[in-house]
């Protein structure tokens, strides 16, 4: 009646992994939920969350996510499946993939970048198909 079910990797999406600052990690970071970044990956990181790379952080490797915020230091290839936000003192350099994107006045930005719209906004009326009629 009281017996606690294991959290899925969905009820861990509202909580935050965080690496401090004056922290390096030198490999790849997996992670289903989302992530805070203040310290230095020399690696790549994927998750299906967001990352925040704060002032202090900094990622020299690939990033694969659904959102993210950069307020530090990047180099590599970024892919964001939905929203990456560029803050003022961010730095970005390399190869960027994103669904929408907002830069800040100030920003580093030197990248080539790449939008692609979902697929469902491609879909007229909601992904009904239309009929021609012939006569």
């Amino acid at each position: 009646m009281f017996d606690k079910k294991p959290k899925s990797y969905t009820d861990l999406l509202g909580k935050t992994n965080r690496i401090v600052e004056g922290t390096t990690i030198k490999g790849d970071i997996i992670s289903q939920a989302d992530f805070r970044l203040d310290g230095e990956l020399i690696g790549n990181f994927q998750s299906s969350g967001k990352i925040v790379i704060g002032p202090a952080g900094s990622v020299t490797g690939d990033i694969v996510c659904k959102n993210a915020d950069i307020e530090g230091k990047f180099n590599g290839k970024i892919h964001v499946t939905e929203i990456l936000n560029v803050k003022s003192k961010a730095s970005i350099q390399g190869e960027v993939s994103v669904g929408k994107l907002s830069v800040e006045p100030g920003a580093e930005f030197s990248a080539s970048c790449a939008m692609k719209t979902n697929i469902k906004n491609l879909m007229p009326n909601d992904g009904e198909q239309t009929q021609q009629k012939t006569s």
